[in-house]
């Protein structure tokens, strides 16, 4: 496992040492990225050798901080192939508390454990909630978390079960993000709110690496990202541009299409404006609960990913969203979340409209369990339980 040389922030390239558990650039508030020294990586790494290696995200630890991970089993998710399409489905509802969070949870709890911080906080529209409860029950660390008060109630009783200290807001998540600044340095609490520390990147961005391997170290055509805050995005590129320094994998990298839901689509309309940054989204709804965030910090490094990627940014509407949905578990069998089928529902709009072949390779990634949202599903279906 690489020591950590130093973080570079994402927009003004500041260096900064990697002493303590920061937060974000302390010049310009930007991103801060993890940076190793590849060369040493490249001359002691090598790639997971199949079944021998852990069948986890771990089993990447020659590119993840040197740390004594808190691991709940999370990572080596399945890519399940369609048996209508030429795509595959990356199946994150394999993780522990049932979401793609669980990777990014995973590492920042390690390395909170790893700095001595003793309290987290964050906000959550619900996934990241449950795992960051979880983790921090595994490390013996207190968590804060905050959410808005109709999350799905799996989310809720999640924090409450692994112990953590769970405030409802009235509002969404922009506004429980607000609390949690008003409240944290008093309080004596360490965020890890999206993108406002480094290591969650790290842990999602081992989704491109098991991408990548699981197609036999070779990239697809598109990816297909379900864009709340974007960090699984993130650090899928930060995945490749590590693998291609490392010549674990080489060719031409594949569109990155984020996906949105017409509710809350701040990234879309960037997009669509030809934007370097988003506007905050007012009025922000959707039962894909995870992708309402109306503004998301790393929105200038999304849109940065789109355009080197020749990718794209759509939003699908909720009748769209439900029917894609439906689709999926009657004539599949998997039961997408609401964020899942965002995906699926945009791969037939840019089908449909010749951004994509479809002979196109494709991975289309569920980022939950569809279980956790029942009763979002039942309310948008409207049904309720037979008296």
């Amino acid at each position: 496992m690489p020591v950590v040389s130093f973080f570079e922030c994402s927009r003004c390239h500041q260096h900064v040492q990697p002493d303590k558990y920061h937060t974000v650039c302390p010049a310009c508030a930007g991103v801060l990225y993890v940076r190793y020294d590849m060369d040493e990586v490249k001359r002691t790494a090598s790639r997971p050798n199949g079944v021998d290696a852990p069948q986890s995200m771990w089993r990447y630890a020659d590119v993840l901080p040197k740390v004594d991970p808190v691991t709940l089993g999370e990572g080596w998710t399945p890519l399940l192939q369609s048996r209508r399409y030429p795509i595959f489905i990356k199946e994150e509802a394999m993780n522990p508390t049932g979401s793609f969070k669980a990777r990014g949870m995973s590492m920042a709890v390690s390395m909170a454990r790893f700095y001595g911080v003793k309290k987290l906080t964050a906000p959550s529209a619900g996934n990241a909630a449950g795992a960051l409860a979880a983790y921090c029950a595994a490390a013996g660390i207190e968590a804060n978390i905050f959410m808005p008060k109709d999350v799905p109630f799996a989310n809720y009783l999640e924090g409450v079960v692994y112990g953590s200290n769970v405030t409802l807001v009235d509002g969404i998540i922009s506004d429980c993000a607000r609390i949690v600044n008003e409240r944290k340095d008093k309080e004596g609490w360490f965020d890890i709110t999206t993108l406002k520390e480094p290591f969650r990147v790290e842990g999602k961005k081992t989704m491109g690496y098991e991408v990548v391997e699981q197609l036999g170290w070779s990239y697809p055509d598109a990816i297909f990202y379900p864009t709340g805050g974007g960090v699984g995005l993130i650090g899928m590129w930060k995945a490749f541009d590590e693998m291609e320094k490392l010549g674990w994998v080489s060719g031409k990298r594949p569109k990155m299409i984020a996906v949105q839901a017409s509710g809350c689509a701040p990234m879309s309309r960037a997009w669509k404006e030809g934007a370097d940054v988003s506007q905050f989204y007012d009025n922000a709804t959707t039962f894909a609960s995870g992708l309402r965030v109306p503004k998301p910090y790393g929105d200038y490094i999304i849109l940065d990913i789109l355009r080197k990627s020749e990718g794209t940014c759509v939003d699908l509407s909720e009748e769209e969203i439900l029917a894609s949905l439906l689709d999926w578990s009657r004539n599949e069998g998997i039961l997408l979340c609401p964020e899942g089928a965002v995906a699926t529902a945009a791969y037939d709009k840019l089908i449909a409209d010749g951004f994509l072949k479809s002979t196109d390779s494709v991975v289309i990634f569920n980022t939950g369990a569809g279980l956790k949202y029942t009763d979002m599903i039942a309310d948008v279906m409207k049904v309720s339980r037979p008296k």
